[in-house]
């Protein structure tokens, strides 16, 4: 039986390549999204305890200079999750690109292999011809030799 060779493995081969290179950059988007989301969400529990340092300073002694330096303090984290935000939706962004190409990858992996397994199924029909043909001839040719043979 012949061995079946397909033209275009080096093409799949490459594909399967793609794919786990778009894997791995899937993988790293979804990890720094988790970081930016991990951030943000520290700031926004900073936010809180602002908050609530702010609501202690309201109702012990009042001290003008602390309770100026929360409210700027909280100014200041309000921007700083507002930029974290920003910088969750790139990321987002990121992952989604990562992810669309990983698909695209995927996809045509799928292709290659699918003509793949039409080529090998093309090849076991043409074996199995071929070997038809060769038991014809051997049938034949045992079936002439006894014809002969009786004579």
């Amino acid at each position: 039986m012949a061995r079946f060779r397909y033209g275009l493995q080096n093409i799949l081969d490459i594909k399967n390549k793609m794919e786990t290179q778009a894997r791995q950059e899937f993988a790293q988007a979804r990890q720094a999204l988790d970081e930016e989301e991990e951030k943000k969400r520290k700031l926004l529990e900073e936010r809180i305890r602002l908050e609530n340092q702010a609501a202690m300073l309201l109702n012990g002694k009042l001290n003008l200079r602390d309770i100026e330096d929360n409210q700027m303090s909280r100014m200041l984290c309000d921007q700083r999750i507002e930029e974290q935000t920003k910088q969750v939706k790139r990321a987002e962004a990121v992952l989604e690109a990562a992810r669309e190409q990983l698909e695209g990858a995927v996809r045509e992996r799928k292709i290659y292999e699918k003509l793949k397994e039409k080529a090998f199924d093309e090849f076991r029909i043409e074996e199995n011809r071929a070997e038809s043909k060769v038991i014809d001839e051997l049938t034949t040719y045992v079936h002439g030799r006894k014809n002969q043979n009786d004579d």
